[in-house]
């Protein structure tokens, strides 16, 4: 990337130094970042993606608002310089900024403290609702790490912000008086996750967050009579990606863009769809000290004693020919959960079932409802660990995944890496990602009976030994790091900068 058009911002207690090559610092805002603050797939993609960029060489810094949680893994942290007041709608705000005592090699984690804001047990709200100040909880860490950046890193930054949560930030860079003139050189970015969640609040919260009256109109922050912080982020980003192609091409349709799709297909050939990647050494059932066995893509067999052993941690019997089908997430509509709890193979077929995670507590009741009517056939797990994802990848047969929409998925990537192969709805990322009879199983329609005819031609191919293993051999082998985005990335950036300069 050329930087030699950006000014280095000024500095007065640097955290992070210039590159040496000139290159500029990446800063990713999130709102969460494995394993300190995750409700799903957002935490753990804005970490492989920024691990991957570090170990490519680039300066890398993430801003993650200081929760309650993020003491569960870092108990000693360190503050970075003095506390700021930050104004933001006619009230100030003393926020601090802080670093992990002891961090190992990767990229520099700064925690944003607003302790009135985010010194609480949820991330986003508790007992299944949301917080009733989360427009402002996120517009004050959005407008906060603008002045963290220009506190803590030295040299050139291209911003990179992900979903809803962070949008404002670009905003605030580009209208600010102050900030606009700081920011003049910056490229942004901006991720979308899951465009089915965009921030909608009432006209009421435009002062308290600071959001110019200006910016209220149709082709920037109003949203149908409400203020959408996302489509407010789409406006001012010089690029936008989102996590596969074919969500990408879904969001500019009526059917598919969250009443948003004429923003996407304004933003043109500045709109871009990128798959995610997984961290292949930690997902490689070889060297995977989480399982009950190791094995390989050359050699199965010990994928047995995997099964085994998921079947006892969910008081299954452990029938070795039995399938045995598994599904991880979050228990919300999104994932297809109504497809499962009305599939008439759930609840008659001779197979089993595990289900693990949480989420809506009808979902909740429902999977525990069915599990305590077929004992010997379906198990609930609702307190989710890393520990027990692994496992269960490892003793699956088959992995389901019937969302309704699905921007990229993670857990179909991290399932054919341990040979359970997918059954999924042929939508975003999962048609991106598997290929149907050969790594897994796809289905169209969104209802119970398409779903079933997936698990019955799935069913029909476990009963063929050779067949399957031929099926396991080639999922295994497919290659889902995010070394295979990384140029996609870079060309994504180079774009940002263009923008920018073309901006003036």
């Amino acid at each position: 990337m050329t930087v030699s058009a950006l000014p280095t911002p000024s500095t007065s207690f640097p955290a992070v130094p210039a590159a040496p090559d000139g290159r500029p610092t990446i800063v990713h805002l999130t709102a969460e970042y494995a394993p300190f603050a995750r409700t799903g797939g957002l935490a753990e993609a804005v970490r492989g993606l920024a691990t991957f960029q570090s170990r490519a060489g680039n300066a890398v810094v993430v801003f993650v608002p200081l929760y309650r949680s993020v003491r569960d893994h870092a108990p000693d942290l360190a503050p970075l310089g003095r506390p700021v007041k930050v104004e933001l709608g006619f009230r100030s705000v003393e926020v601090r900024f802080f670093r992990e005592v002891k961090s190992g090699p990767g990229p520099r984690v700064v925690f944003v403290d607003a302790p009135t804001y985010f010194n609480r047990s949820g991330l986003y709200g508790e007992q299944g609702r949301d917080f009733a100040d989360n427009a402002r909880r996120f517009a004050v860490f959005s407008r906060a790490v603008l002045d963290g950046i220009s506190r803590l890193i030295a040299g050139p930054v291209l911003v990179h912000a992900h979903d809803w949560h962070t949008s404002l930030a670009l905003m605030y860079m580009r209208t600010y008086g102050d900030l606009r003139e700081r920011f003049a050189s910056t490229p942004t970015v901006l991720s979308i996750h899951n465009a089915g969640y965009q921030g909608h609040f009432p006209e009421s919260v435009l002062n308290e967050c600071g959001i110019p009256p200006e910016v209220y109109n149709w082709r920037m922050a109003e949203w149908y009579g409400r203020v959408n912080f996302l489509k407010t982020g789409l406006a001012f980003a010089d690029v936008v990606v989102t996590v596969s192609p074919g969500h990408a091409r879904e969001l500019r349709t009526p059917d598919g863009g969250f009443g948003l799709h004429t923003t996407f297909q304004w933003l043109g050939n500045r709109f871009l769809g990128i798959t995610n990647g997984i961290d292949q050494t930690e997902w490689d059932p070889a060297i995977d000290d989480q399982i009950t066995a190791n094995y390989t893509r050359e050699d199965t067999s010990a994928k047995a004693r995997c099964k085994a052993a998921l079947q006892r941690s969910f008081g299954l019997p452990q029938r070795r020919r039995t399938p045995l089908f598994g599904l991880t997430g979050r228990m919300v509509m999104q994932k297809g959960l109504d497809l499962v709890l009305n599939s008439h193979l759930v609840w008659n077929m001779d197979a089993q079932f595990v289900f693990l995670g949480q989420g809506e507590p009808r979902y909740e009741r429902a999977l525990t409802q069915l599990a305590n009517a077929r004992p010997r056939h379906v198990g609930v797990q609702l307190d989710f660990t890393d520990r027990l994802e692994h496992r269960l990848m490892a003793g699956a047969d088959m992995f389901l995944m019937p969302s309704q929409y699905e921007p990229c998925g993670l857990t179909q990537m991290r399932a054919q890496r341990y040979g359970a192969l997918p059954i999924g709805r042929r939508v975003g990322g999962i048609a991106d990602t598997v290929e149907d009879d050969v790594t897994g199983f796809l289905f169209d329609p969104f209802n119970a009976s398409a779903f079933d005819h997936a698990i019955s031609r799935a069913l029909a191919r476990f009963s063929e030994p050779v067949g399957w293993a031929r099926r396991m051999h080639t999922a295994m082998g497919r290659d889902f790091g995010w070394e295979r985005s990384a140029e996609r990335y870079e060309r994504a950036y180079e774009l940002a900068f263009s923008v920018t300069r073309s901006r003036g």
